[in-house]
């Protein structure tokens, strides 16, 4: 069900001028997709829809055309601090701890991120591993991390 109704959120957005999260939620229910606005702000985060200005004074949703606009520096901070508890690392392996499941939309932005000691990401619910190379570039992709948290 998440994967059609981020489909249709994608159409959407795509074909109307969504300002707020209450109009999208509106939008799926015209479509007789039934949400929240917890899943509707959820959605957003994990599909890492942006606002763009409609040219009016105006702001409305939309997807991202390119990843680099998507994980610039600024968004990374304010993802990890609304997201991550914590970080640690053991050997070649970063533990990143997310508010329960935050671990998806950390893990895509990791991902995107393209870190070249990166190797890649599990995540879980609230749990992340990184797998890292070589070794000793754990604790370097470590402090990077947690440098999104103050």
């Amino acid at each position: 069900m998440k994967s059609v109704r981020q489909a249709v959120i994608k159409s959407i957005i795509g074909s109307q001028i969504i300002e707020t999260q209450e109009d999208l939620a509106d939008a799926l229910r015209g479509q007789r997709i039934k949400v929240t606005q917890a899943t509707v702000s959820r959605d957003i985060k994990e599909m890492m829809l942006i606002k763009v200005p409609t040219g009016d004074g105006r702001y409305r949703y939309a997807y991202p055309m390119q990843n680099a606009v998507i994980f610039t520096e600024e968004r990374m901070q304010r993802l990890f601090r609304d997201t991550v508890v914590n970080c640690d690392y053991s050997e070649n392996i970063v533990v990143v701890k997310t508010l329960p499941g935050g671990a998806n939309t950390v893990a895509s932005a990791l991902d995107h991120a393209n870190w070249p000691e990166v190797l890649g990401t599990v995540a879980g619910d609230d749990n992340i591993f990184i797998i890292v190379k070589p070794k000793a570039a754990a604790e370097i992709v470590t402090k990077r991390l947690m440098s999104f948290l103050e």
